[in-house]
């Protein structure tokens, strides 16, 4: 099963075993109504899955309450925890439009077929993206279309066409 980091278990919520999780998600409305569980990794890296009862999403959480986690203590005992999601329950996108986590890990070439380095990162900004590529340097690349020019996700390439100051 292909499963993708959606955040960390920062506290319990209430008294009844909800959890309270820091989204990594770039947009939470992402995630569709088919969630019915999720897996959460512990210390020894080992996913465990747990069925879901209730989600809701307010603003960058999620409030998670899971079956067998009942009270405030079994809650607890996941704090600091991964959550991670199935990829069958994000919503379809756009053409053009990509997931962060097809993004980073992205091979960047330029128009020429000359390696830059590799997507390390990516953050909003008010009007779009920003890919973090590190290579020899750290370049920013501005998620436009004047700048990134072609994305391969089946061969996991970016072509990109460095403008001024870039």
């Amino acid at each position: 099963m292909d499963l993708f980091v959606a955040g960390e278990i920062v506290k319990p919520r209430g008294l009844r075993g909800c959890v309270k999780v820091l989204s990594q998600l770039d947009n939470q409305s992402i995630i569709t109504a088919e969630l019915k569980y999720i897996y959460i990794e512990d210390i020894s890296g080992r996913k465990t899955r747990y069925n879901l009862r209730k989600f809701d999403i307010s603003g960058k959480f999620l409030f998670l309450e899971l079956e067998n986690i009942i009270d405030v203590d079994s809650a607890k005992s996941l704090i600091g925890s991964k959550v991670f999601l199935p990829v069958d329950v994000l919503a379809d996108l756009l053409e053009g439009e990509y997931y962060w986590r097809d993004i980073i890990g992205m091979d960047v070439y330029n128009e020429d077929g000359k390696p830059l380095g590799r997507i390390e990162s990516v953050f909003p900004t008010g009007s779009n993206d920003v890919y973090v590529c590190k290579g020899e340097r750290e370049i920013l690349l501005p998620a436009i279309a004047d700048v990134i020019r072609k994305i391969d996700l089946d061969k996991r390439i970016m072509t990109v066409r460095l403008l001024a100051g870039l």
